[in-house]
């Protein structure tokens, strides 16, 4: 088993199979586009073991707390994994993550988006340890996301020869 699967694997987490976007909602993008040795992970959200959109929706803030919405960040990082996984064959290619880009769907006045993204990161770093998952990284407050995504977050990585 490669090392990044049996971490997932110590932790007790699997990985979702791919996205099932919402009735007659089309995706006409690849969720990962590899270019030479970088791989340019598209917009994820949260996602249940079944692949359907995870909940709670909504904005943080006001339908779910800053923990709410930190857990969402780590079931989009898992997302995104998954992604990478299909993408990759091997998550242990991964020698770089470069940036980690999180959006927070946020209520007026909420202002802890670093907080919430930090459950992506957090898992990040935990994985890949401090070399390899050590990333640049921007939180941010947006008015919407789509489907009443709580988080949505996109990145790249770095691929070994």
């Amino acid at each position: 088993m490669a090392r990044i699967e049996e971490r997932l694997a110590a932790l007790g987490l699997v990985l979702p199979p791919p996205v099932k976007p919402p009735p007659g909602v089309m995706l006409p993008f690849r969720p990962v586009r590899l270019v030479g040795r970088r791989a340019i992970i598209s917009g994820h959200g949260p996602q249940g073991d079944d692949g359907a959109i995870a909940g709670p929706l909504g904005k943080v803030g006001a339908a779910l707390t800053q923990e709410q919405g930190r857990v969402a960040a780590r079931l989009t990082a898992l997302s995104i994994l998954g992604s990478l996984q299909r993408a990759l064959g091997d998550l242990d290619r991964i020698s770089a993550w470069v940036r980690v880009f999180g959006m927070v769907n946020s209520a007026p006045g909420f202002n802890q988006q670093p907080g919430v993204i930090n459950g992506c990161s957090d898992l990040i770093l935990q994985l890949f340890g401090p070399e390899v998952g050590a990333h640049a990284r921007s939180a941010v407050g947006m008015a919407e996301l789509p489907f009443d995504l709580p988080v949505e977050i996109e990145g790249e990585v770095e691929l070994a020869d």
